[in-house]
């Protein structure tokens, strides 16, 4: 099992930034990639950025290119998501996730963390 925290969020002006953090704990040896997805009021959850555990490899959703950057610190157990040049669309409840193999969905889930930009 493993065991995912987030923090960081919280409200901030359009044009601002924030930095999430993820802990995770227990058997962070069986985890491939972490992922940040969200969900914003009557909207589905929605991917934005993960990283792999081991090596460099990163993605993002198109609406974040360029503004978001998925970074990890592998010593510390844990996975960060820089945010910059926030958009009142951007917030919802950002939630960090774990998976443990190639391909399949994400296993694990942190409790999740609110984003609100305000205008």
């Amino acid at each position: 099992q493993v065991q995912l925290v987030e923090s960081g969020g919280g409200l901030v002006q359009a044009g601002g930034s924030l930095r999430l953090s993820c802990s995770a704990s227990g058997q962070t040896f069986s985890i491939y990639k972490m992922g940040w997805l969200r969900q914003a009021p009557g909207k589905e959850r929605e991917y934005v950025a993960a990283i792999n555990w081991r090596g460099i490899s990163t993605y993002y959703a198109d609406t974040v290119k360029g503004r978001f950057t998925i970074s990890r610190d592998n010593a510390k157990n844990t996975v960060y998501l820089q945010m910059n040049s926030l958009k009142t669309e951007d917030t919802a409840v950002y939630y960090c996730a774990a998976v443990r193999y190639p391909g399949s969905a994400y296993d694990y889930w942190g409790q999740g963390t609110q984003v609100t930009v305000s205008s």
